[in-house]
């Protein structure tokens, strides 16, 4: 059974939207619920071929250039774009945010866009920001050390830890070291990543306890560093990547006040959301990591809440009241990730073959279940990547790891584009 949507109770005239990518699962879930809201899409992205251009409610695609390999041209891009056209609202649904918070001041005349300062911004974005602000918060994180060398990180792991990069986004930058070898494994990565002579340890690691429990993830929109809209959902089932293959909305009080707390001290003027673990002893949900954006905002959407929509009317330079809360208890899945994950754990091409099925039956454990990335009878061409994935799989099923890495790609940062944004002399407005 099909869960009800959300429904806007605030009606508005069609918006003229840009999203600054469109190669994510966030930026085709938004795409689907902006068309849906009757919004004219438009969207950037450096590849020919990624999700957004396999959607009946993109109205014009506009490939520009890699901001991860050249932040300028993208933001040179971006710039004579919203010279050329009108658009209500630049949304920046993945990573983009960075930079745009980098030059905000000079956007904001020309466009709607509802971000943090740049500051605050960087402090979301970056891991060991993150922990730091939670500590100065006292709101609950795993036991954290963060550490600046090989040694130190050394003598830091107890096993089993985490060890995480300062910035990383689809689990890039995250080892689980259970032993010796997997230590060792995580030290010639980060040494061999090419930022300096002393690779990942230019910038600082952290190193937290692992934690034994159920990934959540909680999102939220602010306006003013207000809390708006709130959802919270559990992964039931993971996929490729850290991404998850069906969730759950649940209701978290708890979690609701933590990230109204983060978003008041941050003055968070945006959408927002958190990563937790609920552990295995029933302790207080402990957060471990923060994306300053909107991610997958289908599953709010399903719960009866549309975060999208109060997005827009906080860039927009509207003051919403809060929203209601999301339904508890709301199934969804993402077919692609299902595939992609039971390809990743080893899954022979019948064992694909017969979650396909079940995908396309409703089986368990899909039964109760509403797809959320690709909308096939409302957007018939979503199926082309579904079906595109499904057929690589089948005929070549162990390169699930390789197909799913292509996503994490030119829209995205690294560390030295996210230097490059930072420096005093990356803009002169």
């Amino acid at each position: 059974m099909m869960p009800d949507m959300a429904v806007s109770a605030h009606v508005v005239k069609p918006l003229r939207v840009l999203l600054s990518e469109g190669n994510s699962t966030s930026a085709r879930e938004a795409i689907t619920i902006l068309g849906l809201a009757g919004h004219i899409v438009e969207v950037c992205d450096p590849s020919p071929y990624c999700f957004a251009r396999f959607s009946r409610f993109v109205a014009k695609f506009h490939r520009c250039p890699s901001m991860r390999d050249d932040p300028a041209g993208f933001l040179t891009f971006v710039e004579k774009l919203l010279a050329a056209r009108h658009f209500d609202v630049l949304l920046p649904i993945h990573e983009q945010g960075f930079l745009f918070a980098r030059v905000a001041p000079c956007l904001a005349d020309r466009v709607g866009l509802a971000l943090p300062s740049f500051a605050n911004y960087r402090t979301a974005h970056s891991k060991v920001g993150f922990s730091r602000l939670l500590d100065r918060l006292g709101l609950p994180q795993p036991p954290t050390r963060i550490v600046e060398s090989e040694s130190e990180l050394r003598d830091a792991v107890r096993f089993p830890a985490v060890v995480k990069t300062s910035v990383g986004t689809a689990s890039r930058g995250i080892w689980f070291v259970r032993n010796d070898g997997d230590l060792e494994g995580a030290l010639r990565e980060l040494n061999g990543q090419d930022l300096s002579i002393r690779g990942a340890f230019a910038d600082e690691v952290l190193v937290q306890e692992f934690v034994a429990g159920t990934t959540e993830k909680a999102q939220a929109v602010f306006c003013r560093g207000e809390l708006i809209g709130f959802h919270a959902f559990r992964q039931i089932a993971g996929g490729a990547g850290g991404g998850e293959a069906i969730k759950q909305s649940v209701s978290r009080p708890e979690m609701r006040g933590f990230v109204a707390t983060i978003g008041r001290e941050l003055a968070w003027h945006g959408a927002l959301s958190v990563d937790y673990i609920m552990a295995d002893d029933d302790t207080a949900p402990r957060l471990i990591d923060c994306n300053p954006r909107l991610v997958e905002p289908m599953s709010a959407y399903l719960a009866g809440l549309d975060l999208v929509s109060l997005l827009l009317r906080v860039s927009q330079g509207e003051v919403p009241a809060s929203a209601g809360e999301s339904r508890a208890g709301v199934r969804t899945h993402l077919a692609m990730q299902a595939l992609l994950g039971c390809a990743a754990r080893g899954g022979t091409r019948r064992d694909i073959f017969r979650e396909c099925w079940r995908l396309l039956t409703g089986a368990e454990p899909y039964a109760d279940s509403a797809e959320e990335l690709t909308p096939v009878r409302r957007d018939w061409v979503s199926a082309v990547p579904l079906t595109m994935v499904a057929i690589f799989l089948l005929i070549a099923p162990r390169r699930a790891a390789a197909l799913a890495r292509g996503g994490w790609g030119a829209h995205l940062l690294d560390p030295k584009s996210i230097r490059r944004i930072a420096s005093e002399d990356f803009y002169n407005g």
